[in-house]
């Protein structure tokens, strides 16, 4: 480790413990790992062999792996993108919704410890408010914003015109500025905002965070 990359790791730290302390204030179940491979070993202590188990479109939970993983293990996988027909990819979001365990990554999450999300479908949002038994959420320091309005504005104006570029919508104005525009498009990745301010009941919002980059 070089003298330079030395304290961005301790400050790192420091914040991510810091928003766990404010996590579990708020009702969450909360970790901090240091890095991508213990945070895939947390997720995979926390979900259970036996159960069934989907996520939404993360790209944290691409870049981890984890859908090999819960594929390759003791689990019942409900994944929309090893379906062969639009109306199959939606009967097994529907189904997600009622699974024992969802994951997902997040948008923005404040210092105070609450978490911001937007959807296009709704499908994730969904299941973070209610459904699942049990949700994991999966966070690079990255997603860490000062205040709740930080967080609004990072998943608005960093999270969602990333993402569209991944999943291209004709119409969408920041598909081609890269800036929200504010826009009304009926193809607008900005339709549902969750803010996660308690976790009810105790626990079954599991968060884990690390000092890494993860997602957009």
């Amino acid at each position: 480790m070089s003298i330079l990359e030395s304290p961005t790791k301790i400050r790192n730290e420091k914040l991510g413990l810091t928003v766990v302390s404010a996590l579990v204030r708020r009702g969450f179940e909360a970790y901090y790992c240091e890095n991508r491979e213990n945070v895939v070993e947390k997720v995979m202590e926390l979900v259970p062999k036996g159960v069934s188990v989907s996520w939404g479109g993360s790209a944290t939970i691409q870049e981890l792996k984890l859908p090999d993983r819960f594929h390759a293990g003791d689990y019942t996988v409900l994944d929309r993108d090893r379906t062969s027909s639009p109306e199959e990819r939606m009967a097994v979001m529907r189904k997600a919704l009622t699974c024992d365990t969802f994951i997902t990554g997040v948008n923005a999450i404040s210092e105070d410890g609450q978490l911001v999300n937007i959807d296009a479908l709704g499908n994730r949002v969904a299941a973070m408010a209610f459904g699942p038994r049990s949700v994991v959420v999966i966070a690079g320091v990255n997603k860490i914003t000062k205040t709740l309005e930080d967080a609004i504005k990072r998943a608005r104006t960093v999270a969602a015109p990333t993402n569209l570029q991944r999943f291209p919508k004709a119409g969408v104005p920041c598909l081609n500025t890269g800036s929200c525009e504010n826009c009304g498009s009926s193809e607008s990745f900005c339709s549902q905002i969750l803010i996660t301010r308690i976790c009810r009941p105790l626990g079954r919002i599991k968060v884990v965070l690390t000092g890494e980059i993860l997602g957009y």
